[in-house]
Formats: structure tokens, C-alpha cells, sequence
């Protein structure tokens, strides 16, 4: 039951993908050792510049011959309203005096910058032959995806709903990974508002499945070989497992970030838009409470998350949890402090345990 469409189409032995969470989480370390324990690596290149990319990929072919990927983040239209911005630094610059950090207004991204940047990451993929890129927050233009597939390179979107599934299949997506409302960190909506994108995985899975015909990968809350087994039962080829990998000795996570997770109960996680303007799941703690009844307000993604990271960097730097962005899926009792190998084979020996149980 393990080897199937997707272990062939990503050339891995498991089916199983390692999120790639933007912000530092992919390190070189990580991504390599997914891939050599017989998954698949994913960096999370969204924040990153075309030369951080060459980088890293570079560095990670050092560590290992297998497969990796790449994700990006499609961009898309933004909205800066002066109004917005000024209503958002009158309410974070007490937090930037409090850890004596300041931001710079000619940091502030624009629309065409971003998308400028996107376009020469896509160049990076293809020259540095990445084989596998897949995309989040809405789907790529045709373009882009005919250029990339011209060069072999498999191409997995990301969908919240059936919807969004369809539209990823129609653009000639690979194969869609499906984000349950469980899922850790942000969440790759695009057509409607986050609220009606809010589908359980267990729900989602069989309803995707049925509409279409190119491979889906389970994302939300899985953990272990029992949520790999499950996603498989409902029809989904592979599980992207994120907030399990996050807590890993090879993870860039601060060790703080790593330590909340692991000390956390389901019932501490909650959506929030404070730190982005983009909403994202995340541990609660005193930034997200103090902000909460002011989130609506906030510019969009990419502007608030410019706005709040020198806050969220400061807080990382002092070791002050309070301020910084504890992005974790509501599985976090299960998550454990652990080497990549070690969770690798642990999940697929609860998988089997659990295929010789049925």
C-alpha cells in the first residue's frame, strides 16, 4: 500500500513529503535527510531571494543524491492602503520600543517587485534542475507551468478545497496537496475568503479524490504512520507532514518555537492574521491575544508580515516566545524531539503495523 502513483511520479520509497515551511525551518539538513530516509525534502524558498536559492540547493545536493523539491509562493494582488498601515504601526510600535527595533517604510514590498522576484526563482528552479517545484496561494500562470514542464519538472499545487483542486489539476498540476483546516501555519487558499476554506482533511480527502484524476497528497494534522494510513484509506496517495518534521534535531525551528510545540495541548492552536495579514495557525500566545480584536484591520499579506518582523526576529533573538510566530498544526501532543531517521522509520513502522491490523 505504500508504493503507489506518487513514490513513482517523485521517484521517493515512501510517500511521504516533508512541508516546506518558509522562514528558515528547510534547512540544508532537514531537506537531505527526508530524502535519504526514503521521503521527500521540500525547501521552503517563499522568503528567499533567487541567490539564497542557488544556495541551498546547491548545498543540499552535497548531502544527498536523491530527489528534493522547492516551493514557491504564487503571488498575488495586495492591497497597501495608507490607512491600514498607519493604523497597524500605531498599534505595533509600542511592541518595536519595548525590544528597541525599528522599521524601515523603503522596506515595504510593492506588487511589482514581487512578482519580479517570483519570476527569477522560477528561473533559479530551472537552472539549477530542480526536480520538483510545487506552489502555494494560488496556482502559477500557464506560462510558467509550460516552461517548467518543458524542462521535466514535476509540478504539485496546493488546494484547500475542491475547488481550488480542480482549478490546480486544470492549470496541469502533477499531482495537489490538500490542506484540512488542521494544518499549521498558512494555508494555501486562493478562490474563497479562509472562513469557507476551512474543511477538515478527513472530509476533504475523499471529496477531492472524486473530482480529480492527477494524484493527491493529505496535509493537516497528520503526525504518524495512523494519519498516513488514514489519508491512504480515504484515497489520498501521500500524506505533507509538517508541524512532525518542524520538531526534528535537523529543523532550523528555534528552539523555542520547538519547545512550545512540544509542551502544547489541541486545544492551543488558533487561527490568527496579526502577524501576516495572511491567516495562519499558530500556538497562542501574548502578541496573537493582544492583537486579536484588531486583526481585520491589518494591511494584507505581504505588508503586515514586513511590518511585524523585526518584532518577531527581536523576540526570536531574546528567547521571548510572547511576540514571535509559533506556527504548529492541532496535532502537537503527537509531535516529538527526535532525528529526521527516527520519525521516518517509526511512521512507517506504525504504518505497516497498521495495514497487518486491518
Amino acid at each position: 500500500m505504500l508504493a503507489n502513483k506518487i513514490t513513482e511520479l517523485l521517484n521517493i520509497e515512501y510517500p511521504i513529503i516533508q512541508a516546506p515551511m518558509a522562514g528558515g525551518v528547510t534547512t540544508s539538513k532537514l531537506v537531505a535527510a527526508v530524502s535519504n530516509s526514503g521521503g521527500l525534502g521540500m525547501i521552503g524558498a517563499g522568503y528567499m531571494d533567487p541567490n539564497q536559492m542557488r544556495e541551498q540547493i546547491r548545498e543540499i545536493r552535497q548531502l544527498t543524491a536523491s530527489y528534493f523539491g522547492i516551493n514557491l509562493f504564487v503571488p498575488s494582488e495586495f492591497r497597501a492602503a495608507d490607512d491600514e498601515i498607519k493604523f497597524a504601526n500605531h498599534l505595533l510600535q509600542p511592541l518595536r520600543d519595548q525590544l528597541n527595533v525599528q522599521i524601515d517604510k523603503d522596506d515595504l514590498p510593492h506588487p511589482k517587485s514581487v512578482l519580479e522576484n517570483f519570476y527569477e526563482q522560477v528561473k533559479i528552479v530551472i537552472e539549477e534542475k530542480v526536480p520538483i517545484c510545487s506552489f502555494t496561494f494560488g496556482v502559477p500562470p500557464k506560462e510558467v507551468v509550460t516552461e517548467l514542464k518543458e524542462h521535466d519538472i514535476i509540478l504539485i499545487g496546493t488546494a484547500t478545497t475542491v475547488r481550488e483542486a480542480v482549478e490546480n489539476e486544470k492549470i496541469g498540476m502533477n499531482a495537489v496537496v490538500v490542506q484540512g483546516s488542521e494544518a499549521g501555519g498558512h494555508r494555501g487558499n486562493f478562490i474563497n475568503d479562509y472562513k469557507e476554506s476551512l474543511v477538515g482533511l478527513m472530509s476533504l480527502i475523499p471529496q477531492v479524490v472524486d473530482s480529480v484524476s492527477i494524484p493527491v497528497i493529505a496535509a493537516g494534522g497528520i503526525m504518524d504512520g495512523r494519519g498516513l494510513m488514514a489519508a491512504i484509506c480515504l484515497g489520498a496517495k501521500g500524506v505533507q507532514m509538517g508541524t512532525a518534521f518542524l520538531t526534528c534535531v535537523e529543523s532550523g525551528a528555534h528552539k523555542i518555537h520547538k519547545e512550545a510545540i512540544l509542551h502544547s495541548n489541541d486545544d492551543q492552536t488558533v487561527l490568527t492574521r496579526s502577524f501576516s495579514g495572511k491567516w495562519a495557525r499558530g500556538i497562542k500566545n501574548k502578541f496573537i491575544s493582544e492583537m486579536q480584536e484588531h486583526e481585520q484591520s491589518f494591511p494584507d499579506f505581504p505588508i503586515q508580515n514586513v511590518l511585524t518582523q523585526p518584532i518577531r526576529n527581536a523576540s526570536t533573538a531574546q528567547n521571548n516566545q510572547d511576540f514571535m510566530s509559533l506556527w504548529s498544526g492541532q496535532s502537537p501532543r503527537l509531535a516529538k524531539n527526535q532525528t529526521v531517521e527516527a520519525l521516518m522509520k517509526h511512521i512507517i513502522a506504525e504504518a505497516k503495523k497498521t495495514i497487518e491490523g486491518l
